[in-house]
Formats: C-alpha cells, sequence, structure tokens
C-alpha cells in the first residue's frame, strides 16, 4: 500500500454561478440586417485594434494604460461601447495567457517521459507505472529528435510567457487555418470569407444595475422590443430617439423566461450579444446574468437518503443507486449518448443523458449524485500514451469538463447536489471487489457497473473493499466482525449474528448461541421437551 498516493476528500461541487439563454431574432427586415452587420463590424474593427493594444503592453498593463485604451474607444463608440470591449480584450488575453500555460506544462510533462524512456535499454519492458525503454533503436533515434523539437519549442514558450507575449487570432486559429484548406473544409472563399468575418465581429454589451431595464447599451423590454444604441460613427441610421436602433423583430425566452422578465422588471443587470450563425444564415441573441450563490449543502445531509454513483464512459453513463450504509439496492442503470457530429449535437447529447438521470433520480427519492472530478489535460500527450492512440482519441472526446459544469448547473434547478470524489483506482478497485459479487444468472455486472458504486461509496466515506481482512486468529469471529457495512454509530454493529437455520458452518461454544439455555433442542431437536436431561446407558457386558 505503500505505492498508492493519498486520496483526496469528497466535496459538494458550488452550483453555478451565472446563466445564459438563447433566442432567435425572428423577421428581421433586410434593413435590421444592415445595420446588425455594418455595427458588428465596426465595433469588432475596434476590439481587434484594442486586443492588439493590450497584446503589446504585455506585463506592463496597469490601469492608467486601461483608462487611456477606453478614452481612445469613446469617440469611435460610446463609453459603455468602450467598457464592454476592453472588458473583453481582458478576458481573452487572460484566456491566452492559461492557455500558454497549460502548453508549457504539457511539454514539460513530454520532456520528461522522452527522457526517462531514453535513458532506459532499447527493448527493456515497462511496468503499469512506468514505461519501459523503446522498441528499436530507430523509434529510440526518432524519440531523441523529436526531444529536440520539444525542447526548442519550450524555449520559446517560456520566453514568451517572461516577457508577456500571448498569440491570439480573433476569430479562432482553426478558422484560419481553414483558408489553406478549402477543399477538405468544402467551402468556397466566399464562404469562409463571411464566416470569418461573423466570427470577428463585435456586439455585446454588459448590463448595468439600476439602468433601464438592465443594460442601457443593447435594451430589452418586458414586452420584447429590441433596440440598439448606434456607435457614434453610425448615429444617423438610428430610427429612434437618442440615436437609438429599433429592430422590428419581438424577444422571448424559452427558457427561463420568468427569470428574465423578473430581471428585466427590476432593472437589475442582463448582458445581451447578438451574433449571427453563418451556417443556417440565422440571427441569434444570447441573455446572461449571474445567479445568487445559493450555500452548498453539508455533506452528511446530502447523503441522508443514499447516493447515486455515475461513472463516465466514452458512450455512457453507468449509475448505481446506494443506501445509506454503502449497500448497492435495485438494478444499475445506463443513459447512453452519441459524441459524434457537430458540437450541438454533442452537447445536446450530453443534456439529454443528464436529464435522464436527475429524473431517475428525482424518482428514487435521492438527494446526491457521486461523480469523479476527471481532468486528463495531462493524460493526452502520445509521449505518455505512445502507440496507444485508440486509447488516446478515447479519453480525448470524452467531454469532462462540460458534463461537470452542465450536471452542477442541471442538478442545481433540481435540488440534487453532485458530489465529487478522487478518481483513484475506483474502476480497479471497483471490478476487484464488487463486478462479481453482483454479478447474477439474469444480470451481468460490467466493469463501469462495479465503477459506480466504488464511487458511491467513496462519496459516502465507506472503504470501497466490501470485507476487511480475514481474522488474524481461525475462521471464528473472536478479532472482530469481518464486514464494514455499517457505520460506527449504528446499534447492533458489534452484537452476535442472529441464528441462520440450516447446516452449521462455524464451531459455537457449549453455551454459547442463539440456543444456549436450552441443550436438548440445540444436541438433541428429536427428544421432547419434557426431558430435561438426558442418561447413557450402561454397556452391554460382553460374552
Amino acid at each position: 500500500m505503500g505505492g498508492l498516493r493519498s486520496i483526496a476528500s469528497p466535496l459538494v461541487a458550488s452550483g453555478p454561478s451565472g446563466v445564459a439563454v438563447r433566442t432567435r431574432l425572428k423577421q428581421l427586415t433586410p434593413g435590421d440586417e444592415k445595420v446588425l452587420r455594418l455595427v458588428g463590424a465596426h465595433l469588432g474593427s475596434l476590439a481587434s485594434k484594442d486586443l492588439r493594444t493590450r497584446c503589446r503592453d504585455g506585463l506592463s498593463h496597469s490601469g492608467e494604460t486601461w483608462a487611456v485604451r477606453k478614452r481612445e474607444l469613446t469617440p469611435l463608440s460610446s463609453s459603455r461601447w468602450a467598457g464592454s470591449i476592453t472588458k473583453a480584450t481582458h478576458d481573452q488575453w487572460a484566456l491566452a495567457r492559461r492557455c500558454q500555460l497549460a502548453h508549457i506544462q504539457n511539454l514539460e510533462a513530454g520532456v520528461r517521459t522522452i527522457e526517462d524512456r531514453l535513458s532506459l535499454p532499447v527493448g527493456q519492458k515497462g511496468t503499469k507505472k512506468a514505461p519501459g525503454g523503446y522498441r528499436s533503436r530507430r523509434e529510440w533515434h526518432a524519440k531523441s529528435r523529436r526531444l529536440r523539437v520539444l525542447e526548442d519549442r519550450l524555449t520559446v514558450a517560456r520566453a514568451d510567457r517572461e516577457a508577456g507575449i500571448v498569440h491570439v487570432v480573433r476569430g479562432g486559429k482553426r478558422l484560419a487555418r481553414t483558408r489553406h484548406h478549402l477543399e477538405g473544409a468544402q467551402l468556397t472563399e466566399s464562404q469562409w470569407r463571411g464566416r470569418w468575418e461573423a466570427e470577428r465581429w463585435f456586439c455585446q454589451a454588459d448590463g448595468e444595475s439600476g439602468k433601464r431595464y438592465g443594460n442601457e447599451t443593447i435594451r430589452i423590454s418586458p414586452d420584447g422590443e429590441a433596440s440598439i444604441k448606434l456607435p457614434a460613427p453610425l448615429a444617423h441610421l438610428a430610427n429612434a430617439p437618442h440615436g437609438r436602433y429599433v429592430l422590428a423583430c419581438r424577444v422571448a425566452f424559452a427558457h427561463r423566461g420568468g427569470e428574465w422578465a423578473d430581471r428585466v422588471a427590476a432593472n437589475r443587470a442582463i448582458a445581451y450579444r447578438i451574433h449571427l450563425d453563418t451556417g443556417r444564415d440565422r440571427w441569434y441573441l444570447t441573455a446572461s446574468w449571474q445567479l445568487t450563490p445559493t450555500p452548498a449543502l453539508p455533506l452528511e445531509a446530502a447523503l441522508a437518503h443514499g447516493v447515486i454513483g455515475v461513472d463516465m464512459n466514452a458512450d455512457h453513463l453507468a449509475a448505481w443507486r446506494l443506501d445509506t450504509h454503502g449497500n448497492p439496492t435495485g438494478s444499475p442503470r445506463r443513459f447512453f449518448y452519441d459524441l459524434t457530429g457537430t458540437a450541438d449535437h454533442r452537447d445536446a447529447q450530453v443534456r439529454h443523458a443528464l436529464t435522464r438521470l436527475l429524473h431517475w433520480a428525482r424518482d428514487c427519492g435521492v438527494k446526491a449524485i457521486a461523480v469523479e472530478d476527471l481532468d486528463f489535460a495531462a493524460e493526452k500527450t502520445r509521449e505518455k500514451h505512445g502507440r496507444r492512440t485508440r486509447f488516446r482519441r478515447l479519453i480525448s472526446g470524452m467531454p469532462t469538463g462540460k458534463l461537470r459544469a452542465r450536471l452542477a448547473s442541471m442538478a442545481d434547478q433540481t435540488g440534487i447536489s453532485v458530489i465529487a470524489v478522487d478518481p483513484a483506482y475506483t474502476s480497479r478497485w471497483g471490478a476487484q471487489h464488487w463486478q462479481k459479487p453482483l454479478t447474477t444468472t439474469t444480470r451481468t455486472t460490467t466493469r463501469h457497473e462495479a465503477a459506480a458504486v466504488a464511487i458511491g461509496r467513496r462519496a459516502q466515506g465507506h472503504p470501497i473493499r466490501r470485507r476487511t481482512a480475514p481474522p488474524p486468529h481461525d475462521q471464528s469471529d473472536r478479532a472482530g466482525h469481518r464486514t464494514v457495512q455499517a457505520g460506527p454509530g449504528v446499534l447492533g454493529r458489534e452484537g452476535t449474528r442472529p441464528r441462520i437455520p440450516g447446516p452449521r458452518t462455524r464451531s459455537v461454544p457449549p453455551g454459547r448461541g442463539a440456543n444456549a439455555g436450552n441443550q436438548n433442542a440445540q444436541h438433541r431437536p428429536g427428544r421432547s421437551a419434557e426431558h430435561d436431561f438426558w442418561q447413557q446407558d450402561s454397556l452391554p457386558l460382553s460374552l
């Protein structure tokens, strides 16, 4: 056991800090679309220039430089548009810095792995915990060359981070590279150009509490009227007082529409974003706002009615309900999803699977769902897994972060707590201690379902092992019970076991056991109860 890593304690995941809902802008006139395109293109060019200025400042950024940038943007837009642009710039720069750090850590892990394997003899076998040497001299030579490439990349990345240099592409690096592979993407140059420009547009405004309807720049009234404060160079396009343009469509939110209406009526801050989906040629409006943080339920209260352990896999969720003592009850459930296709399709599949999981938990009366706190950020490198391309593709396709975030958000609305547990050894120990005992003649327990039991028991604080080590003395219970199902505070935990009818399997000393007071019933069940004792007959005389 000395080689096992420490296991973190389970914790109740915090609920969502905000919410975002989206609706389609229908029945827009050609004039409305023209104005939206002009506003997005103008503000997008300002956002690009501001991001370039922020990247040039690097680590020398300060509040004064922020104020200078905002003052320069205000005459070309407005003070509120300028605030939204600079805030979005800071968020994008901070995201690039986090991605840069993750890239450096990934390179460092790859360099360490290759150096360790190059130091081993060629052909040396590896173990479960450490890889061995490379298979041939040819592979060893190829990996030595790759080590130099990774070291050069690591040196450049470290230098950029120390100098505060980040590399950001407004519109996305993937879409920018698609320009050189239009045939593979099945796009024409005009189609790519339209998608590229739409991704670089900027039409989003932060909310402001106390102002009319919670936003002065993009304003949505309770009856669904949408209006936009036009930038100063486009004020001549206004069709309403104070340089505003009112869209011809009406806005309505099908999801969380009541919450949105309450915030609008109370003039609470709501942020809006207008964007064009070039694939469908549709305009959408996204509203977002912050939620009041709800206090997390104590772990003991969340587990008062049992727990449902959930093991996430590449194509399904394996779940099993456990009672308060850690015993699996009922039958396991599987919730399948398909992670192929577009991002919207994958997201819909995940939401549908989580919806069925939460409905089942509600029907069972369980108030807690236990999931693994998975993070494959450092597990996807080809230097670590080598030729196991299928396994690398498998873990890369598992939406661990998205699933955990969506589950926490959806469970918060149903009153169900999400408990995050350490994922160490859950699959291995679950298969070792629970897969075979839970397999019956009519049900074959899979490794994933056994892992769900292990996850649930870890959330409850029970050990994953079904039984402790055998007694040190003999097969009796003089050293204590071997079962660990009952908790320390359960009454009768240390009591004697009840008498089980049938053939005796354990030796009970005289005067012990369920029938200790009636020796006749214990030893001579066929004799009548009126004999208080028995007497041995005399031995026959030998001839």
